[in-house]
């Protein structure tokens, strides 16, 4: 039992991925969230400190993913132990970019790695989206998978964690942009259409199953034209000053495509090669910028590593 201090990290995600709503999320490289933990023995998860979070976050265990994350994994392998944490919050909070997830996902690869690892990646997924659960009313495993397992991933079925990895091109670089607003996924989810026509069904699966496509054949022309949302994306999208100015210079700027980040107000677009990844990061800035939106912009290709000790 490890009982000095350990510390974890855990990458910030882009889920969904425009057409793959809940069932699509990949991990970047950076920025991401880190956790330090001691191991004691009072059986009882607490916070010692959070930093960056501006006192946003709750330091009660039970209300933060991070904390309840260590709860769930603690009570499972039926430990009498306790764990003391400090949350470093380096990505922004409703930013659309897996910051609850990444808390948890810290959290989690530090105690297991202080039980001596007895559990896998995945078998982690419960405990991080039972987190989920309590960030935002679901528990989805969109962010929290990728963050997890890193590369992109498919969750063809969250209750049996039916989770597939797709390889990606090498090739591929994604851009994230965050304007200085703020969403909170509980809101995003529940201004959704509760039904779909069957003709915006049927598209959605098309351009669902064309992207697996397009990734696994590197067929980077395919995959810009998959990226098209017809679910979220007309609802969401109107949260989101200059969405449609900013994905259009994306575009002009050689994006393959562009959407929403998770639920939001960060935007993502993949682009082939970093030299197009630099011009549409700038093209995306400025556009906000236009705007007297101040934004953070970040280029990456797909983290295939995930979640990592420090």
């Amino acid at each position: 039992m490890i009982t000095h201090k350990i510390r974890a990290f855990a990458p910030a995600t882009v889920a969904n991925v425009s057409c793959g709503f809940d069932v699509f999320g990949f991990a970047l490289e950076q920025p991401g969230d880190e956790v330090e933990l001691w191991i004691n023995e009072t059986g009882i998860v607490s916070i010692k400190e959070i930093l960056g979070d501006h006192g946003l976050l709750p330091r009660q265990a039970h209300l933060n993913t991070c904390g309840v994350a260590v709860q769930h994994y603690l009570s499972s392998i039926n430990s009498s132990y306790g764990a003391e944490l400090v949350l470093h919050k380096k990505l922004p909070l409703g930013s659309g970019m897996g910051s609850s997830a990444a808390s948890a996902v810290a959290a989690l690869v530090a105690i297991n790695h202080a039980h001596g690892n007895p559990l896998t990646r995945k078998e982690l997924l419960p405990f991080a989206m039972e987190a989920e659960r309590i960030a935002c009313g679901s528990a989805h495993a969109d962010n929290v998978a990728p963050s997890l397992m890193g590369g992109f991933v498919l969750i063809r079925d969250k209750e049996k964690l039916d989770i597939i990895s797709i390889p990606v091109p090498d090739d591929l670089y994604a851009v994230v942009i965050h304007p200085q607003i703020e969403i909170k996924t509980r809101d995003a989810r529940q201004a959704l259409k509760k039904m779909l026509t069957l003709s915006d069904a049927v598209k959605q699966w098309g351009n669902t199953a064309a992207l697996v496509a397009g990734l696994m054949k590197g067929d980077y022309e395919l995959i810009g034209r998959s990226l098209e949302d017809v679910v979220a994306e007309p609802i969401r999208s109107i949260f989101i000053p200059g969405y449609n100015q900013v994905k259009q210079e994306a575009l002009k700027a050689g994006a393959l495509g562009c959407g929403i980040s998770g639920s939001g107000p960060s935007l993502y677009a993949f682009c082939h090669g970093n030299e197009i990844a630099l011009r549409v990061s700038n093209a995306m800035q400025q556009t906000f910028q236009s705007m007297k939106l101040d934004a953070e912009s970040y280029r990456s290709k797909i983290n295939l590593e995930g979640a990592r000790m420090l």
